[in-house]
Order: structure tokens, then sequence, then C-alpha cells
């Protein structure tokens, strides 16, 4: 086990990872920019470093920086947390070089599933369902336009390298095709740098679920069951439930084919497969795969009783999972957890930051 892990990130996933280090014994280095000066992470961490100024880009994104903090302090691993560094494949490859261990998959994985069009191809070929579409390398407008036309409308456009809801349209009719394909294309450019497309039958009744998997270094895999992320808006996740209201059989099918996706790419540590539900068929298929400790894990830790931080902290040391036998996984209760978004109505509920004056929590 590690003696000394550093917290590359801030707020309340690092506190999270924070509590689950100190019960592994293990001590704990924060990080924290001029503005998280008096933020709470700093004061559950071992020890803490100032890294840079309140831009996210000068502080928690300084590479240079944070391995600075961790040659100081002779950390043996970072964790990432989410967002930031998390899904970065060159970040995990520069630690490796630096005898460092990144808390996380492998960087193959994260590259192969951190493209839709590669991630769709690698999971077509080992037997997990996709949706009918076209993940390829043409981008010419009417190539597209007439893969659309094989598909059927209604079809969705999506960025390759997005996420968050970015750089998607829903297209209708052949009409509007070229108009929402430009859209698409330079909401793309603008949020990931890159306009690839691909597209997919559109699903009229859907329901969003995902399944949590995890992954040791030595082969080992099971499933934590799913969670069910249907109620969204603008693409955002709001109600996070677990586990979803499907069938036990359609549970373990999902669960199955959750741990063949991961398998694919070589994947170790947490993981969220993401799959699309057609209520009108019965049917699931691949979406995407998150490679990394999701906002929304506690849920699935309410259900199952297990600690998935300190799991992750486990594989990264090279020790098999804590339970490798997928009828041990407990299953228990119901969990719901709801996002809160700040938006302001004057100006058609853009997100907006701002102070809480007033907080008050369900009794």
């Amino acid at each position: 086990m590690f003696k000394k892990l550093l917290i590359a990130n801030r707020g309340e996933i690092a506190c999270r990872i924070a509590k689950s280090a100190h019960r592994l014994g293990v001590k704990t280095v924060g990080v924290y920019s001029e503005a998280d000066m008096f933020a709470q992470h700093p004061k559950q961490m071992d020890q803490a470093f100032l890294v840079g100024p309140a831009p996210a880009a000068q502080s928690y994104l300084m590479v240079p920086h944070l391995l600075e903090v961790a040659q100081y302090t002779k950390s043996q691993a970072i964790h990432p947390g989410y967002g930031f560094l998390s899904e970065n494949a060159d970040f995990v490859e520069l630690l490796e070089s630096k005898d460092l261990t990144f808390v996380g998959p492998p960087a193959s994985a994260i590259r192969k599933m951190g493209s839709k069009s590669e991630s769709k191809r690698i999971m077509e070929k080992a037997g997990v369902p996709i949706l009918q579409g076209y993940h390829g390398d043409e981008q010419d407008p009417n190539f597209l336009l007439q893969k659309a036309r094989d598909i059927g409308f209604p079809v969705m456009l999506k960025a390759s390298l997005g996420g968050g809801g970015k750089g998607m349209r829903i297209v209708h009719s052949e009409a509007e095709f070229m108009d929402q394909l430009d859209a698409a294309k330079r909401e793309a450019m603008k949020g990931f740098n890159d306009d690839h497309m691909i597209l997919e039958k559109y699903v009229v009744h859907p329901r969003h679920i995902e399944v949590q998997v995890f992954g040791d270094k030595l082969g080992n895999y099971v499933h934590m069951y799913e969670r069910d992320c249907t109620v969204q808006r603008r693409h955002q996740k709001i109600i996070e439930e677990a586990p979803s209201g499907i069938s036990p059989e359609l549970r373990q099918e999902m669960g199955e084919t959750a741990i063949a996706a991961a398998q694919a790419v070589g994947y170790y540590s947490a993981g969220t497969v993401e799959f699309i539900f057609d209520t009108d068929t019965d049917k699931f298929y691949f979406m995407e795969m998150n490679t990394r400790l999701q906002v929304e894990h506690p849920v699935t830790e309410m259900i199952t009783g297990l600690d998935l931080v300190e799991w992750q902290i486990k594989v990264a040391a090279g020790q098999k999972l804590p339970i490798t036998r997928q009828a041990d996984i407990p299953l228990i209760g119901h969990s719901l957890e709801a996002r809160i978004y700040a938006e302001d109505p004057q100006k058609e509920f853009l997100p907006q930051s701002g102070k809480i004056n007033v907080l008050r929590e369900p009794q």
C-alpha cells in the first residue's frame, strides 16, 4: 500500500478521497488555488500546498506544479478525482515516466474510450450492442447526409470527443440536417477543439442507464449494478437513482455486457458504462464509458455498502478486488441523488454562480 497520496482536485471529491485514504492509513497531500486557501479540502489533508491563482488552468491543471509537489512530499501516487486531469491519457503516461502511480485506469483504455467513434468500433468487435449509426472518419457533409438517410430520420449528431451534451443535435428531417450539422460542429470545435461527428439512430423513448464496473490489474472484474440517470435537462443529469426499475434478468445482462466492454479495452479501476435503453423494444445499446469515478458514485456506495475510493486505491496499489465473486456484491435498498443547478431565470436559465444565502435541508 502507498505511504503517501497526492489528491489533485478540490472541494467535495478531494475531501472524499482523503477520508478513504486515511482509513487505509495513507497520508494525504492536498493542493489548492489562491481562491481555495480557506476552503475545506486543504484542512482535511496531512499536508497542503498552494499551486497557483484562482483559474484552474493556472493551478489545478498546472501539471509541472503538481509534479513538483509530488516530488517534494515523496508522494507515490496521484488521485485525480473527477474532472480536471481524471481522463487525460497524456497525464497518466507522464506519471508513469516519473515512477508515480495514477489512481485510475491505464492510458490506453482512457484513449480508446475517449473517442466515441473508436469506442463504438471496439464495442462492435467485442459483441457489445451499439445503435445503428456511422462512426467512421469520412466527414464530408453530403456523405454524412447520405448516411443519415440510410439510418433513417430522426438521427442524433454527436461530437466524437464530446461530453456533457455539447456538440449534440437531434435531427428530425433531411431539410434541417445541414443547419444542425453546422451548429453541432461549431459547438464541438469550441468545446473540444475537434469537430469530428458521429451519427446514430435517435431513440424516441429512451432511458439512460449506466453500470458501475470495477476491474483490477490481475484480470478480475465485477459490476456494482446500475444507476438510472434518465431525468436530465440540456443533456445534463439531474436525478441519479440506484438501482433502476429494471428486471433482475435485464440487470444481469446489462452488468455482464458492461464487464465485456471493460475487458475489451483492458480496463481496471472504477469505470461507468453508459447504455441507452429503448423502452419501445426493451433493448439496450452502448453509448460510452466514463473512465473515472463519477460524481454520482455515492448512490452506488449506498446500495452496496462498499467504498469505491478505497477500492480504487487498493487496485492502484496492485491488490486484487476486495470482492471478486459477482454473487458476493451486496444489493441493499434504494438510493437517490439530486443535483441542484444555480441558474439565472432572467437570462433563459443560463448557469450562474453566486452565494447561497439560505439552505434548508429536507427533514
